[in-house]
């Protein structure tokens, strides 16, 4: 039998456990949630750990994020983390909580039952604790060039586009760009420095399907190589995680019945 050990130095040990969270009378409070953090800091030159905290709910809001602010705010100051909106807009909270990637401030409390895991959004560089390097996936983005690319002259007023052509771009211009399905997918979690992932993927076939954009063919030539685009075998991952409700893989495929179609 084969034996699989993580270098010593990313295993993942036990951390410190928080004192339990009081309610606003200074007593033990009525209902409380663990949570169970992942910590990392690279500087320390120390493995990761997991520290446990005991928040109080009825003094928190009802989203996870709301959890690690508070966390964060009366408990512990260092715990590193993203955010923004707040509203499942920006993307910047995505992470993995309870085992699945999502957005905290989308992901309720009550949905995780017993202790709620909370890591960095999977197989990418940590930069500290909750927070991932996401130079490599923005670097992919921009490299299919995600803006409109024409031959023929400007037009006055803007560039026009029937109702049905822009019914197309429905399902793939709401991408947020949380990186919740590329790193949920084993095929870039292997191959990210050359599989461009099922985000970037997304946006690719948002221009390719654009009705306005001129420049499809070359589109189409940067796309073509085994690992870009064809690292994709449609695990699904992508679209059962994407916290928007699009479908990743189901643009991918259509990418590869468009090399199919001018190749014939």
């Amino acid at each position: 039998m084969v034996e699989i050990m993580l270098p010593k130095n990313s295993r993942v040990k036990k951390g410190k456990v928080w004192p339990t969270d009081k309610a606003a009378n200074g007593k033990k409070p009525k209902r409380s949630k663990e949570f169970k953090v992942y910590r990392y800091n690279p500087d320390a030159g120390e493995n990761p750990s997991v520290d446990t905290y005991t928040v109080d709910l009825d003094s928190c809001g009802p989203m996870v994020l709301d959890a690690l602010i508070k966390i964060k705010n009366e408990i512990d100051p260092t715990l590193a983390f993203r955010r923004s909106c707040r509203e499942g807009v920006c993307g910047s909270c995505a992470m993995n909580i309870a085992g699945g990637n999502t957005l905290a401030c989308t992901k309720a409390i009550n949905d995780c039952s017993g202790a709620v895991s909370v890591y960095p959004l999977p197989h990418m560089p940590v930069v500290k604790d909750l927070v991932p390097d996401l130079t490599n996936f923005y670097a992919q983005y921009a490299s299919i060039q995600p803006f409109l690319k024409t031959k023929t002259a400007e037009p006055e007023k803007e560039w026009q586009q029937s109702p049905e052509d822009r019914a197309k771009l429905d399902g793939l211009y709401e991408c947020i760009l949380c990186a919740c399905c590329s790193t949920s997918c084993p095929s870039y979690w292997w191959n990210s420095e050359r599989y461009l992932g099922p985000a970037a993927l997304l946006q690719s076939y948002r221009w390719l399907i654009d009705s306005r954009d001129e420049e499809t063919g070359e589109r189409l030539d940067d796309l073509e190589d085994p690992f870009r685009l064809y690292r994709c075998h449609t695990i699904m991952n992508c679209a059962n995680t994407c916290p928007k409700g699009l479908n990743p893989a189901e643009a991918i495929g259509e990418i590869k019945q468009m090399m199919v179609k001018r190749k014939a």
